[in-house]
């Protein structure tokens, strides 16, 4: 499989995970679009993704309107992820003008990124205790985490992290803890071909101590990772390069 086949495969299972986090959420494959809804009003938790290549402009036109129909007719605010790997050269310089046209707008762009097995630290790692999400407890604090780090709504973070459902469809999560406080987290999502990174997270006054590579290292390691692959944000990029991770692909988050 393309390395940035592995990528978005594995995203959009992920992205699907959250379409089970509440009852009246839905998965679907629509005409070369997978949607997931998790029926929370949060644009980054119902999304869609593409699922095959587009190679003309109006190709991509009707699958932002596909996804578009889906979302417009639940009422929700939705995103749409789009993998660089498969927008044709000739269509890549018209994406952004595609998606304002549709009432979407960019968010965020990413680098989706590979390693195979991690080298050794390259310095002492915080000593942490580390819970995997089974419980109220661990789901209350990955979601306290997900609102501290990464600027959720507290009741969004609480519909989708706090759900049992969320963790019994693949998804394993893990908080790291510092003299039994949360201090950081991380999940990690298997498929075929690689096994997924997300939710590294720290927030703010627990940041520059180590804790997010010892959380994922310690996720990956229960994970038994070969081959991993991950979304990074900025904030994030230095310590991936340093684990080894290179970038294999780009994604445009657009939302409305």
């Amino acid at each position: 499989m393309a390395g940035f086949e592995a990528i978005d495969g594995n995203l959009r299972a992920t992205l699907a995970v959250f379409g089970r986090a509440r009852p009246d959420g839905e998965r679907c494959e629509l005409a070369g679009v997978a949607v997931a809804s998790s029926a929370v009003q949060f644009s980054m938790f119902n999304s869609a993704a593409l699922t095959a290549p587009v190679a003309s402009a109006r190709e991509l036109d009707l699958r932002i309107a596909t996804a578009g129909e889906f979302f417009g007719q639940r009422r929700l605010g939705w995103s749409f992820w789009v993998c660089q790997g498969w927008i044709g050269t000739g269509v890549r310089g018209v994406v952004a003008d595609l998606f304002y046209r549709r009432g979407l707008h960019l968010v965020t762009e990413m680098p989706g990124m590979e390693a195979e097995a991690l080298p050794p630290p390259a310095r002492p790692l915080p000593r942490l205790e580390f819970r995997r999400v089974a419980d109220a407890g661990t789901r209350g604090d990955f979601s306290y985490i997900m609102s501290t780090a990464f600027g959720l709504p507290p009741p969004v973070a609480r519909d989708i992290y706090e759900s049992e459902s969320t963790w019994s469809a693949g998804l394993t999560g893990w908080v790291g803890y510092a003299a039994d406080v949360a201090v950081t987290t991380a999940a990690t999502f298997a498929s075929a071909s690689a096994v997924g990174v997300y939710a590294v997270g720290t927030p703010p006054p627990h940041r520059h101590k180590g804790y997010a590579e010892a959380v994922m290292r310690h996720a990956l390691g229960q994970a038994r990772a070969g081959r991993s692959v991950l979304e990074s944000s900025e904030a994030g990029l230095l310590l991936y390069y340093a684990l080894g991770y290179r970038s294999v692909t780009r994604y445009a988050v657009f939302a409305t």
